[in-house]
């Protein structure tokens, strides 16, 4: 006979799963580049969500939170820009809750992502590459416009956004550190995981020191950040929750998540090199220190950009 599994705290649905991503020491590649000995590296592995991707908390976030205000009710659709990873956070959980998910996306998205998109059943709206997630973002802004019935979730505005890593992120690496940490480092796309995890631990702990990273260019291959001088900037962007900015080269990018692949076994996407160069150049400069960073999503969602066969 089969013995009866009490599952009752156990997860049940995907979104159960969002979250509680393991930190990984980057200790090989710290001592490659000149970090000291006394300075310890640590990324979250955010691809450890269902989805594959860090937002998956944040469209978690404002899925519940527009639910609760009766914004999203059974049988809408819900509608948002993204340059990818939100979009199938977006669509995986539609599915799982009964939404349809329109999606506005620049037409030069991975393939990956876009038959990733297409699996959920998301309807893809194809905007101009030229004009990078700005493109796709007046897109949506102008379909919600002619479209009263659609809830247009607009994770650049939504303050749900940088509220599901204050209340979530942050608290993982504060207890995933037992405090220790000095020092939090990410890219800016949409901001809200540097906004909302740097509120939170400045909260814990004044002393700790934030630090966002961008484009160092107007015109740059860092998919999913903007480069804010010149960029729409996210209404949730607060330039002053950090203590300063670090700017990345996409060739730097590329060169380091090649070399993460092959010197520690994270195969980590483009993004997520980009914000490993600016943890690399903080905990440089540091003689003692915890250098947290995050790593939103593995290099699956990339596979057929031609770099990974180069170097």
């Amino acid at each position: 006979m089969f013995s009866q599994v009490n599952i009752q705290n156990s997860p049940t649905t995907v979104a159960d799963q969002v979250g509680h991503t393991p930190l990984l020491n980057l200790r090989k590649i710290a001592a490659a580049h000149g970090v000291p000995s006394t300075v310890a590296l640590y990324a979250k592995a955010e691809w450890f969500n269902p989805s594959g991707s860090v937002k998956d908390r944040p469209a978690l976030s404002i899925i519940l939170a527009a639910e609760r205000s009766g914004q999203l009710q059974p049988g809408m659709t819900l509608l948002d820009s993204t340059s990818g990873n939100m979009g199938i956070a977006y669509a995986m959980l539609g599915a799982a809750r009964g939404y349809q998910v329109k999606l506005t996306i620049p037409a030069n998205a991975s393939p990956e992502r876009i038959a990733i998109l297409k699996a959920y059943g998301a309807e893809l709206i194809l905007t101009d590459p030229l004009e990078g997630s700005d493109g796709a973002i007046v897109k949506a802004r102008q379909i919600a416009a002619a479209d009263p019935t659609v809830f247009y979730a607009n994770q650049y505005d939504n303050p749900a956004n940088w509220q599901a890593h204050y209340h979530g992120t942050a608290i993982e690496i504060w207890e995933q550190t037992r405090a220790q940490i000095t020092h939090f480092t990410t890219g800016l796309g949409t901001s809200g995981t540097f906004v909302g995890t740097t509120r939170r631990l400045k909260q814990l702990n004044s002393e700790i020191v934030c630090i966002s990273s961008q484009p160092d260019t107007p015109f740059h291959g860092l998919e999913g950040w903007k480069h804010m001088a010149s960029a729409m900037t996210p209404a949730i962007y607060d330039e002053a929750a950090g203590d300063g900015n670090i700017d990345v080269r996409t060739e730097d990018a590329y060169a380091l998540a090649r070399e993460l692949a092959r010197t520690e076994g994270v195969f980590t996407g483009i993004s997520g090199a980009g914000s490993v160069l600016g943890a690399l150049a903080v905990a440089r400069d540091l003689h003692h220190g915890v250098v947290v960073t995050l790593l939103p999503d593995n290099g699956f969602k990339y596979l057929s950009e031609r770099f990974w066969q180069e170097g």
